[in-house]
């Protein structure tokens, strides 16, 4: 998965993760509640990792045009 998905798919887990937690604490229920708790932290796990795959690249990238001045 690119880091662009990763990041979309951590906003909606973690977006929907809230909205479950809402209406669980609306309605008063404590399984829609730790749903809710559970998806919202997968999707900042998501995003992290969307986060941390930038950041691989732009080193890569960085070490890349390093590599191509030395050789010049």
């Amino acid at each position: 998965m690119g880091s662009t998905t990763d990041k979309i798919k951590g906003n909606a887990n973690e977006a929907i993760g809230k909205a479950k937690q809402g209406i669980g604490e609306a309605t008063g229920s404590d399984r829609l509640k730790g749903e809710g708790a559970v998806q919202e932290v997968k999707g900042k796990g998501q995003q992290a990792m969307g986060d941390a795959k930038d950041a691989a690249k732009d080193a890569i990238d960085r070490a890349a045009a390093a590599a191509r001045r030395a050789a010049e």
